[in-house]
């Protein structure tokens, strides 16, 4: 997810729900009301960067997708991987 900081002021004004837990899609309805919200359908992966191992995937999958740093960082993991990691 991405929000604008009008997420805490949504988040703060609703009531917990099922479970006793505040909901996030909740918080989502309500910021309906006063800003756009937008949605992607993601065709390829995507990664839970709240969860270590993902973030760094998801920090490799991005260096190796740029046209400005791909091909250096890719021999860098080529290194890595057939020099260092024995």
């Amino acid at each position: 997810y991405v929000f604008t900081p009008g997420i805490f002021d949504a988040l703060r004004e609703i009531r917990p729900g099922v479970g006793g837990e505040i909901q996030l899609t909740d918080a989502i309805e309500l910021l309906l009301q006063t800003e756009n919200v937008h949605g992607w359908v993601f065709t390829e992966g995507r990664f839970d960067v709240g969860r270590k191992i993902d973030y760094l995937r998801a920090t490799v999958e991005l260096a190796l997708g740029r046209s400005d740093l791909g091909d250096e960082f890719r021999e860098y993991l080529v290194d890595l991987v057939q020099n260092r990691l024995r």
